[in-house]
């Protein structure tokens, strides 16, 4: 195999799901079938790298300092959600249930894998919460181990703190990540949620 087919395949390997023949039958169609896919594909990625960054207030992804969630007027300042990732971010959205803002954590705490409360912002999440306008923190991190267990730290944190703490309502599959639960099952979840 060449050095620019094995670069491409052990890039293509990044992304989770894809193993290594995966990766290798992407290359190959890419480069077989769609040249000016793979192309676009390229740039896009450059661009969204050199022009993404962390929103200074939620921390999810923007292009300016900071997003268009957190500079909406008709948010609802008061409620906070923290959530994992901006998938988990965008699926909460598409239910239209929540007019609050967000927190996002970019991960869960993971003892085993080295992700300890510093790698996933928890200061920031703390100085954020406890702003003084915050009147409610909703953990909708997912129902996994490192998931309950990352809501169960926040809980704690925050409670000692006097801040009020609600937790996603159990109608998300035990196990279940956000970005692969319907909207419906959500939107059930946001507006059952209940206290820590």
């Amino acid at each position: 195999m060449s050095k620019a087919l094995e670069f491409l395949t052990e890039a293509l390997r990044r992304l989770p799901g894809v193993g290594p023949k995966s990766a290798q039958r992407i290359a190959f169609h890419l480069l077989q079938y769609d040249r000016e896919g793979a192309a676009t594909l390229a740039r896009a990625l450059l661009q969204a790298v050199d022009a993404l960054h962390h929103c200074a207030l939620c921390n999810t992804f923007t292009e300016n300092e900071v997003c268009d969630t957190c500079l909406d007027a008709q948010r609802d300042t008061r409620l906070l959600c923290v959530v994992e990732t901006p998938a988990d971010q965008m699926m909460i959205e598409q239910t239209l249930t929540y007019r609050g803002l967000y927190f996002v954590l970019m991960g869960r705490l993971s003892p085993l894998d080295g992700i300890g409360p510093k790698d996933i912002q928890l200061d920031k999440l703390i100085a954020r919460a406890s702003d003084g306008i915050v009147g409610e923190v909703v953990l909708a991190t997912n129902f996994t181990n490192e998931g309950e267990a990352t809501a169960h730290y926040i809980s704690e944190m925050l409670k000692a703190r006097s801040l009020q703490v609600s937790r996603l309502a159990r109608g998300v599959p035990v196990g279940g990540e956000l970005e692969y639960v319907d909207a419906g099952t959500i939107a059930r979840a946001m507006l059952d949620r209940r206290a820590t």
